[in-house]
């Protein structure tokens, strides 16, 4: 371990090490007290840690216990975003997996271990269990073995000696079940411009389909090919001239990436340290501030451009910077600043596993403390909806629904909002093959006052469907967006129609629904920048 600088943010090298404690508990989840004693730091610091980063956004609450939030995802986006290597290379990898029908990864080394950027999957019953952030032991996986070669790194035991030598003249590694029985793979190194290995490909498989030299045979000759536009896509996409990449790196392109830190980011800490006083740390925030920057700029960043993007002072960002640089986080080359894959540690393997439900359920469950009403997500299958996250309200009388519950999409505000939000022509021809049936005597049937209650839907932005479903049932709903902003699944509340005026309903219930609408879509921007949700 390097001496601790003097200049080191103590809050913010606390705050990490809370982060690490809560990441390492069973599925990203663990008590205060846990946590204060792996870290050894005392329960009322941990306390002032765990609000800032709750308020951040990096942490959620459940009690006692602390569990990692989406929110965290931005601080492995930071890095995926500014080495842009998932961006330029993943859709390579993608068309790979669809030529071999099988799973494809890129890797890149981190300190003596391999971590994994993208994956590109097949969806069969025997599934691999890799995700972006995931960290394997160098010697157990093709990759380590093509990293060791490269940059000469010893090569421990006898069997990962032979098995560099031979990635060294092949140029070729593969893994022979070292991860698990079963499991084999083949990778090839994908280089710069300059000629530095920048991360590898590795095409897996499974020994009930084949071996390892089957694997190898089959693979191998589209894995070149790969490679090699790989390659063109590195020196043409991203190689200003007279620039030199850092190995690892994508060469710097000075264009912010979008979802990175907005200028100015460090006025909200500033907002929220005098709201919270003494409870905010508002020192880590600027030092997760500056981290998350990286991802505004491609490949090594000045210090200046990551203070203005932070909306710090040069000298705080400095000092983050240096704290950043003691932890291994963050590495000082002649360029700038470049952000490593160590950050992905920090929970990003976790977060690329959750679904839309494990995502919604939270702020489901928020929202039904707050307007005591049931309240679901849903998403458009078929001609139906198709409720994937539910959470029921408090009052005697309630709906009851289940999660998988399917129902028309004609006759439902959420159904309404997914219907609203799809291409004019794709609506047209849904809407066109849909027959409605009466479900009450109040349910549009009609072709023309169907697509015209569609269409008003989409233009003000939210469903309300009034005993139309059911008697004696309201609805109101929103949609949901991906970080792309299109709407990937809605948000209801259902309530009894007789409860109040459908007018007192809107009022109360529609500022809920957006704002927690809100919460979600930002959580899935986070989560599914580099990675899709699955919807269940």
């Amino acid at each position: 371990m390097t001496t601790r600088p003097v200049e080191a943010v103590g809050p913010l090298e606390r705050g990490l090490a809370v982060l690490r404690a809560v990441v390492a508990g069973e599925g990203g989840r663990r008590g205060v007290g846990e946590v204060a004693r792996e870290t050894g730091l005392a329960r009322a610091t941990v306390d002032r840690i765990a609000t800032t980063l709750t308020v951040l956004g990096v942490l959620r609450t459940e009690g006692r216990a602390l569990l990692l939030a989406p929110g965290a995802a931005g601080l492995g986006n930071a890095y995926l975003d500014s080495c842009g290597l998932p961006a330029l290379l993943g859709p390579h990898a993608a068309a790979l997996a669809e030529r071999l029908d099988e799973p494809v990864s890129l890797a890149v080394p981190d300190g003596d271990g391999v971590r994994f950027l993208a994956q590109a999957d097949r969806r069969r019953a025997l599934a691999f269990a890799f995700r972006p952030g995931d960290l394997l032991p160098a010697e157990r996986c093709a990759p380590g073995a093509l990293f060791a070669a490269e940059d000469g790194r010893p090569a421990g035991d006898g069997a990962f000696a032979a098995r560099v030598r031979e990635a060294r003249e092949r140029g070729v590694a593969v893994d022979d079940q070292l991860i698990e029985p079963g499991l084999v793979s083949v990778a090839l190194p994908v280089r710069d411009p300059a000629g530095a290995v920048v991360c590898a490909v590795n095409v897996a498989g499974h020994t009930r389909r084949r071996d390892a030299a089957a694997l190898e045979a089959l693979a191998l000759a589209p894995l070149r090919e790969t490679v090699a536009a790989m390659e063109t896509a590195l020196a043409l996409g991203a190689v200003p001239p007279g620039k030199t990449p850092a190995p690892g790196t994508v060469p710097p392109e000075k264009t912010p990436a979008p979802g990175a830190v907005p200028p100015g980011e460090g006025a909200r800490g500033d907002a929220l340290k005098e709201e919270l006083g003494a409870g905010f740390l508002r020192s880590l925030a600027r030092g997760l501030d500056v981290l998350r920057a990286f991802g505004a700029v491609r490949g090594p960043a000045r210090l200046t451009d990551l203070a203005r993007l932070a909306g710090l002072p040069r000298a705080t960002a400095r000092r983050s910077l240096i704290t950043l640089c003691h932890l291994g986080y963050v590495r000082e080359d002649p360029g700038g600043f470049v952000l490593l894959p160590r950050v992905l540690g920090l929970g990003h393997s976790l977060l690329s596993a959750l679904t839309l439900p494990d995502i919604a359920t939270p702020h489901l469950v928020r929202l039904v403390r707050t307007v005591r009403e049931s309240a679901s997500v849903a998403v458009l299958d078929g001609d139906d909806i198709r409720y994937v996250a539910r959470v029921a309200g408090s009052r005697l009388l309630r709906i009851d629904i289940v999660v998988g519950t399917r129902l028309p999409a004609y006759a439902t505000s959420m159904g309404r909002v997914l219907l609203g939000a799809l291409p004019e022509d794709e609506r047209d021809a849904r809407l066109g093959r849909i027959v409605p049936e009466a479900l009450t005597p109040r349910t549009l049937t009609g072709s023309g006052a169907l697509r015209e209650a569609v269409a008003a839907t989409a233009e003000r932005g939210f469903g309300w469907v009034e005993e139309e479903l059911e008697e004696g049932l309201r609805s109101v709903a929103v949609p949901v967006l991906d970080g792309t902003g299109r709407v990937v699944a809605a948000l209801n509340v259902a309530l009894g129609a007789g409860r109040c005026a459908p007018e007192e309903s809107l009022a109360v219930l529609l500022p809920q629904l957006r704002e927690t609408a809100g919460r979600i879509s930002a959580d899935l921007a986070a989560v599914g920048r580099h990675t899709p949700v699955p919807t269940a």
